[in-house]
């Protein structure tokens, strides 16, 4: 079992910062690939970023690519996401999860592949 809390979210004007942090404070996730996902009013999750195992290999969606940055301590059983110069359609929860491949080579993308997931943190870019 896992249980997965992320901080960090709040208010941010555009072209601000902010990092958002995904511990997992039941269980451990060194193990597993990570990823950051958000939903906006009106729309479907989608997944922002995502980190192997190891945090070799990272992914990133194009809305993001250049901006955001995924990274993980395993020692302190954290995933970080940092985003940079915020945009008003940022604006979303975003929601850590795990994924189910344990020592994956890849970079986990797809949500059906992720077990657990985090209550969510609102991130709100004012313009």
């Amino acid at each position: 079992q896992v249980q997965l809390v992320e901080s960090g979210g709040g208010l941010a004007q555009a072209g601000g910062s902010l990092r958002l942090s995904c511990v997992a404070s039941i269980g451990t996730v060194s193990r597993y690939g990570m990823g950051w996902f958000r939903m906006a009013p009106g729309k479907e999750r989608e997944l922002v970023a995502a980190i192997r195992w190891d945090g070799v290999r990272t992914y990133y969606a194009d809305s993001v690519k250049g901006r955001f940055i995924i990274s993980r301590d395993n020692e302190k059983k954290t995933v970080y996401l940092q985003m940079n110069s915020l945009m008003p359609e940022d604006t979303a929860v975003y929601y850590c999860a795990s994924d189910n491949a344990l020592y994956s080579q890849e970079v986990t993308t797809l949500s059906s592949h992720y077990t657990y997931w985090g209550q969510g943190t609102r991130v709100t870019v004012s313009s």
